[in-house]
């Protein structure tokens, strides 16, 4: 006798509200984008991290914080003057 998948035919978002684990899978992969998309944008515009982290007046240790995908502690305040030095914006909506 062949036994039912329970999981067929599910998604992975819904995997993720079944475990509740959407809203933190959803702002790791928040933080990682914009993570990359700082680090590229300094590759393109020639600002070293010492440079950057000059610019934004805080320490290396700290830019590199930011940089890190893995560190979901950066505040509002520091993604906004770091996007501004590489020429972006951040913007924030809830839909």
């Amino acid at each position: 006798m062949k036994k039912n998948n329970p999981h067929v035919g599910s998604t992975f978002e819904s995997w993720l509200d079944e475990q509740q684990l959407r809203q933190e899978a959803t702002g790791a992969a928040i933080k990682a984008v914009i993570a990359l998309q700082l680090a590229q944008a300094m590759k393109q515009r020639g600002i070293t991290k010492s440079a950057m982290a000059t610019q934004m007046r805080t320490s290396r240790a700290q830019l590199d914080r930011l940089l890190d995908p893995d560190n979901g502690g950066v505040t509002l305040e520091t993604l906004q003057r770091a996007a501004k030095i590489v020429g972006r914006e951040v913007r924030v909506e809830l839909v």
